[in-house]
């Protein structure tokens, strides 16, 4: 009987050290792995070595053969095509099987056929397999696509061409347009998702209203080359500041190392333990490799709590003076000003003077194709009368949707208008959008200019610091050097 049961423990014990192999070979252990059994399970157990290793070559002698050792890494056996990817799940698909296995949507349809309730989930599983299908082909396998590109591409241009057939259809479309925009942006904004929807509005529209000029303005005879050059060299610094102002606004960050708990951001400069403000924070993240120090993290927050760093418990670092952190990019920025839909990213120490210049250059760009195009179309009125009063622009489907496209722009101009106007307004009274929110929130800072301006006093220098101060955003800073915090 006691025989039995050891025979029967030796193959159990056979068995568990084929699983062990198995599960190495899959896993691509770099090493033998019976070392890294015995270090487990402190050596073989009886009658191992004989019976484990004679199972495993397969009742053949001879010294068991380790097995090959597997590069690091994801292989990938052969290149994708232009229009093969990797779906969400990490599996190999073709573009011509976008409509295959579309269970989802079958059990909706039939669901809807048959007026039965749909259970809960199943429109955002159809929504996320659209979304990861649709692709377009491309060098090395297909690229994804964001759906929130394409509602301005298309829809854009067939609203104003309807809104070109009469004046009744335009004044509806023109109303409906900042509406549908502003219930999309409170639509994201409560839901804390960055999309693409904004930035690819704002491009098409100056891409479309200059091929409309183009096309049915400059035709006609009344507007220079000088002036088209001049219009042409204003969209393209407003473009140039544009791509500046979509930089990075002056993340914290770090490189973390396998030594290092704690880190500095890319500048390499510390925050002082004197609680003095500076232009970097102190990073604090637990890593596979990397122990945290809970007293290390009590230490620092107790720093900051008395100096003007403040701590981040999802970044989990020390903020600098003015910093915040962004729910929607989900990191700390440098003196945040604030997130913007339309560059679709943070606004902050970095790129806010650029931010300020595309602004400024977009504005003069439009009213002056503004008052270019109406000047064509409405012959011998002044730019704003004839804004409000161009009698016959309907006749002619050409002069309708230039006009159309006039009243368009300026829309958009008068709102683009009132973000430049605020942001001049901070910069003189030197606070940020962030800190005026905060301080209205608090009930710390005084309202100017009918509530325009919200003048906080804790950083105000005066009119004329303010603004060498904005000017020199992002220059050097005294570095204060500390000891370092492992």
């Amino acid at each position: 009987m006691g025989v039995a049961e050891e025979g029967r423990s030796a193959l159990d014990s056979a068995a568990e050290f084929l699983h062990f192999l198995r599960l190495t070979e899959v896993a691509g252990v770099q090493e033998e792995p019976w070392v890294g059994w015995k270090r487990q399970d402190g050596g073989f157990p009886p009658r191992f070595c004989c019976l484990g290793i004679a199972a495993a070559q397969g009742g053949r002698g001879g010294a068991m053969k380790p097995p090959k050792k597997k590069p690091k890494g994801l292989e990938v056996e052969d290149p994708l095509c232009c229009c093969e990817y990797l779906d969400r799940t990490g599996e190999r698909s073709h573009l011509a099987a976008c409509l295959c296995n579309c269970e989802d949507l079958d059990e909706c349809s039939e669901r809807w056929l048959t007026c039965r309730p749909l259970p809960p989930g199943i429109l955002e599983r159809i929504a996320d397999t659209f979304t990861d299908r649709f692709r377009f082909p491309w060098l090395r396998g297909a690229v994804k696509i964001d759906i929130s590109l394409l509602p301005p591409i298309i829809l854009l241009p067939v609203f104003l061409h309807i809104a070109a057939l009469h004046l009744l259809l335009a004044v509806v479309i023109l109303i409906s347009l900042p509406v549908l925009v502003l219930w999309y942006y409170y639509l994201t904004h409560r839901k804390k998702g960055r999309t693409l929807f904004f930035l690819s509005l704002g491009l098409f529209s100056l891409g479309y209203m200059y091929f409309v000029f183009l096309q049915e303005v400059v035709p006609q005879g009344h507007v220079e080359h000088s002036q088209v050059m001049l219009l042409t060299c204003g969209l393209i610094l407003m473009l140039v500041a544009l791509s500046q102002a979509k930089r990075d606004p002056g993340y914290l960050c770090c490189q973390m190392s396998s030594d290092k708990a704690l880190c500095q951001d890319n500048s390499n400069i510390v925050p002082s333990w004197n609680g003095l403000g500076n232009a970097n924070g102190l990073y604090r993240a637990a890593l596979s490799g990397v122990a945290t120090n809970s007293h290390t993290e009590s230490q620092l927050k107790k720093e900051a709590g008395g100096g003007m760093e403040d701590w981040c418990p999802k970044c989990r670092l020390v903020r600098p003076a003015r910093a915040g952190h962004c729910r929607i990019c989900g990191r700390c920025v440098k003196r945040l000003d604030h997130h913007c839909v339309w560059i679709n990213s943070c606004v902050g120490e970095h790129n806010h003077q650029a931010f300020i210049l595309a602004l400024s250059l977009f504005l003069l760009t439009s009213l002056y194709g503004i008052s270019l195009t109406l000047d064509t179309i409405c012959k011998g009125k002044a730019t704003v009368k004839a804004l409000f009063y161009c009698p016959g622009v309907y006749a002619d489907y050409s002069s309708a949707l230039s006009f159309t496209c006039v009243w368009y722009c300026t829309i958009v101009t008068s709102g683009m208008g009132y973000v430049l106007l605020i942001q001049l307004l901070n910069i003189s009274y030197n606070v940020t959008e962030r800190e005026a929110r905060i301080a209205l929130r608090d009930s710390s800072g005084r309202r100017l200019f009918c509530g325009m301006a919200v003048d906080t006093g804790q950083y105000n220098r005066g009119f004329l610091r303010n603004w060498i101060q904005f000017i020199t955003l992002g220059s050097s800073t005294p570095q204060h050097s500390t000891e370092a915090i492992v």
